[in-house]
């Protein structure tokens, strides 16, 4: 069966719960997303705002009771989950993150016993969370001529940490606390993980989709052949191009012409991440507009369920810059929708919304 780019565009939305909002309890939601990109401290209250209609309150709570967590997980970059997802997410990709941190300090870290500076940390960090700052000072006393930033960096990258709050809180900056995970969450990470486990969770919150869109996703490689042992478990499709698009038997697919309403979403939003080929989001052209590389993913908004262009905040004013000139009902509906994002982000007195139309 061909699906058209429109239809995969509604499944997705649809799977991303961006069509209308999702009343379960947040950490319901967040399990069904899997895992929320987390990279700066406010993006996550948007995106799941944008989704829910949430205020910034449950999810500041969820993280303080300890039923949702911050660490580094997918594409090992900051994310938010549930303890559960964690755990068994955080021993899936130990490897794949623990690469991450030897490529970054490769320099840096020639002639030292890795085993040992995680072995230094974990003692550390043993039932006292701390600042990373603090963190970096205890480990350059253990090992003398090392910089301490750098053995903080590589203690959070060979073991697994979280950031809990005020880390991660909304509009909370300053120092990143870190804590072992085993104790913040009062139990170890899971035994065997499987890439079966990973791909079932991702199809239900991105699919269908290809395992080259799975491994850009969570960051892992080689996965081909795990993938192609569940496939007489799947459902297959083509996409409009030809490619082979993987899904779960039991997902529907949307109408390709369900109404889209418009959304903003926030920097690095996985919204924009989650595939090899973003087509049925965002197209080629305008992909390289909301990633222009430098590790940068701005944020964007959604028309009739594509993105439509970029906002930011400046000086108080929330900014919309879409790519194209937008009509009369377009714009209409994005300021109505650009007003309802500087109320959840509480900009204070004199704040207000331009749309710059090209």
């Amino acid at each position: 069966m061909k699906l058209t780019t429109r239809r995969l565009n509604r499944t997705y939305l649809r799977r991303q719960l961006l069509l209308e909002p999702d009343r379960r309890p947040i950490e319901d939601v967040v399990a069904h997303l899997v895992a929320v990109q987390a990279q700066e401290v406010d993006a996550p209250y948007v995106g799941l705002w944008t989704r829910t209609g949430l205020g910034h309150e449950q999810l500041t709570a969820a993280l303080e009771d300890r039923r949702l967590v911050r660490g580094g997980l997918l594409r090992s970059t900051q994310h938010i989950t549930t303890g559960a997802d964690y755990l068994w997410l955080r021993a899936l990709l130990r490897e794949r993150i623990g690469a991450t941190g030897l490529s970054i300090f490769r320099r840096e870290l020639e002639g030292l016993d890795l085993a040992e500076v995680a072995r230094a940390g974990r003692e550390i960090l043993d039932g006292q969370p701390m600042t990373r700052p603090k963190l970096a000072k205890q480990l350059a006393e253990r090992f003398p001529g090392r910089q301490g930033i750098t053995l903080a960096w590589v203690v959070q990258h060979q073991l697994a940490l979280l950031h809990p709050p005020p880390s991660g809180v909304w509009r909370r900056r300053g120092h990143v606390s870190v804590a072992l995970a085993e104790d913040w969450l009062g139990a170890p990470l899971a035994e065997a993980p499987t890439v079966e486990m990973l791909l079932r969770r991702y199809l239900r919150s991105c699919g269908p989709a290809t395992h080259a869109d799975l491994q850009n996703w969570s960051g892992l490689r080689r996965l081909r052949a795990s993938v192609e042992a569940l496939r007489p478990h799947l459902r297959v499709y083509r996409a409009e191009d030809g490619r082979e698009l993987l899904d779960l038997p039991d997902e529907p697919l949307a109408d390709p012409d369900e109404p889209a309403p418009v959304r903003f979403l926030p920097e690095f939003d996985n919204l924009v991440l989650s595939h090899a080929d973003r087509t049925r989001i965002v197209s080629d052209e305008d992909r390289a507009r909301v990633c222009p590389g430098y590790s940068m993913v701005h944020p964007t908004f959604l028309v009739d369920g594509f993105v439509a262009g970029l906002w930011a905040v400046e000086q108080g004013t929330v900014r919309v810059r879409p790519f194209r000139r937008l009509g009369d009902e377009a714009a209409s509906a994005v300021l109505a929708a650009a007003a309802d994002l500087l109320e959840f982000l509480q900009l204070g007195p004199g704040a207000g919304v331009e749309l710059s139309q090209p």
